[in-house]
């Protein structure tokens, strides 16, 4: 599966933009989010990708977990104030 960061979301119109090097940007809607809501800018993604009509489409979009190894050797991360099950 392709890797890319987040361009662009819109919170309110539920879709967004993947970063595509110099190509034009991959459309992301809110209904092929997996396990997520919406997406933050900069975040990695995986997904697949499809043409339509319109250009380039992102399906089957995931967030790739970044593991800090610093903090597990660390242990446990302060979590603050996050909300458990919400991904951001």
């Amino acid at each position: 599966m392709p890797k890319t960061v987040v361009k662009k979301w819109f919170r309110d119109k539920e879709y967004g933009f993947l970063e595509n090097g110099t190509g034009a940007d991959i459309v992301v809607r809110k209904e092929d989010l997996v396990k997520c809501q919406y997406l933050k800018v900069g975040v990695e993604v995986e997904f697949e990708c499809h043409l339509n009509k319109q250009g380039l489409i992102a399906k089957k979009v995931s967030l790739i977990r970044q593991n800090n190894n610093r903090n597990q050797a660390n242990g446990p991360r302060n979590t603050g104030n996050y909300r458990i099950g919400v991904m951001t």
